[in-house]
C-alpha cells in the first residue's frame, strides 16, 4: 500500500498526514508542490474524487496575492498553472483522494 501526497514542507497539515501514515506503517510518497507540479493525468484523477473549486486555496498568500477574490477565473488553469493555489495536503489513494487533514477518510482506507 502505497498513499501519495501533495504538499508543501512549510504545511503543516501536510506534515500531519505524513504522521499519520507513517504511525501506521503505510508507504508514502510525498510530492512537495513548489518542485514538481501535479501532472494533468494525476489532476484528472483528483478531480474524479474531488471537485476543482475544493482544491483551490481561498485562504492563502497566493489567491490574495494574485486577487482572485475579486475575479472570474478558470479554476483549472490557475491550478495547473500555479501549484501553490492548491489547498493541501492532497492524498490520493488508488482511485480515492482528499484534499485537507482528512483522518476520519484515511482510517476507511488502510482498514
Amino acid at each position: 500500500m502505497i498513499v501519495q501526497i501533495f504538499g508543501t514542507k512549510k504545511c503543516k497539515e501536510s506534515r500531519k498526514a505524513e504522521r499519520f501514515f507513517k504511525e501506521r506503517r503505510i508507504g508514502i510518497q510525498v510530492i512537495d508542490i513548489r518542485q514538481k507540479e501535479i501532472s494533468p493525468g494525476e489532476f484528472k484523477s483528483i478531480c474524479n474524487s474531488v471537485a476543482p473549486e475544493d482544491l483551490i486555496n481561498t485562504e492563502g498568500r497566493e489567491y490574495e496575492k494574485r486577487g482572485f477574490k475579486y475575479m472570474k477565473f478558470s479554476i483549472i488553469e490557475e491550478l495547473l498553472e500555479n501549484p501553490l493555489l492548491f489547498k493541501t495536503p492532497i492524498v490520493r489513494y488508488k482511485g480515492k483522494a482528499t484534499v485537507g487533514y482528512q483522518p476520519d477518510i484515511w482510517k476507511t482506507w488502510v482498514e
